[in-house]
């Protein structure tokens, strides 16, 4: 095995690899996110869904065939 998978093996050499990575990609999440203003605003609106009355507009209604 190559030396730098027996390093990367080690407890306190990938904890804090691990932590870069998960920040790194927390960061280019919330860029993406937050730099488009259309996409920004989009999933703002969103955050209102839970709190919406008006879920009977929201869900199809399906017409019964009768069976004859």
């Amino acid at each position: 095995m190559s030396e730098w998978a027996l390093w990367f093996t080690k407890m306190e050499h990938s904890k804090p690899f691990a932590l870069v990575w998960f920040f790194i990609t927390f960061i280019v999440i919330f860029l993406y996110v937050y730099t488009n203003k259309k996409r920004s605003d989009r999933l703002e609106s969103y955050k209102n869904i839970p709190l919406d009355d008006d879920d009977d507009e929201r869900i199809p209604h399906h017409k019964e065939k009768d069976d004859e």
